[in-house]
């Protein structure tokens, strides 16, 4: 395995997946660069967790757009076992069913979704977070016992607010935009203290602020000098 700073290297590649941050702009313009420049058989595959594959497809060959998927890992990537493969309009059924393998021989358990935005996963997770946020807002519980609520009450490994922040609060909001854009629907409307958060640099853990440091330092007098709580919560 080698690393390379060239899209030339990639020219013979069978299968390409791009895992650029969540820019349109530039995912489409890393594929009309690497259409012209890879053979007709390599399929590309983008790990987008929100966009449009239809809308990144859209930059390359009429050919080649039969040969576009998107196959979504999930982070920590060498420890969360699934990939959703999602398969757009134009996707070639036998393409689509390589790429189903592709994700087997990597280790990863494959589940199938169309281009519909969030796929499977997000379109259940983020309306949960969101609601999570706004029952903090409401008062409805502390940012601990929202937390411990859901881990106690329904077995998840952590609270939404916690994962928030390890998915990072900039995050959320950026995909949590792309889908009410998308859906119109309220449950996918970033809340107003998860918009001003991100407004302030609260990212959550990329950048040492969010719910369980600056918020809840301000917000809750159960904290140590840290501001994380008492509670377990790391």
């Amino acid at each position: 395995m080698f690393g390379t700073t060239s899209f030339d290297d990639l020219s013979d590649c069978d299968i390409i997946i791009e895992a650029i941050i969540e820019n349109l702009e530039e995912k489409q313009n890393t594929y009309r660069q690497l259409d012209a420049l890879c053979k007709p058989e390599t399929i590309f595959a983008s790990n987008t967790s929100s966009l449009s594959v239809t809308q990144m497809m859209v930059a390359t060959s009429p050919s080649r757009q039969q040969r576009f998927i998107g196959m979504h890992f999930f982070n920590p990537v060498p420890i969360m076992k699934l990939v959703e493969v999602v398969r757009t309009i134009l996707t070639d059924a036998a393409v689509y069913e390589q790429a189903v393998e592709f994700g087997k021989q990597l280790g990863k358990v494959p589940v199938r979704a169309s281009d519909k935005t969030g796929f499977i996963v997000n379109r259940l997770l983020v309306p949960y977070m969101l609601d999570s946020i706004r029952a903090l807002e409401e008062g409805v519980g502390s940012i601990v016992d929202i937390d411990n609520a859901m881990k106690l009450g329904c077995g998840y490994p952590m609270g939404p607010l916690t994962l928030g922040d390890f998915v990072g609060l900039d995050t959320t909001y950026y995909i949590a935009e792309i889908m009410f854009n998308e859906f119109r629907e309220k449950r996918f409307a970033p809340p107003t203290l998860l918009k001003r958060m991100v407004m302030a640099g609260l990212y959550g853990r990329k950048s040492g602020r969010g719910f369980l440091r600056l918020y809840k330092r301000c917000k809750e007098p159960d904290t140590d000098e840290s501001g994380i709580g008492r509670s377990n919560h790391r």
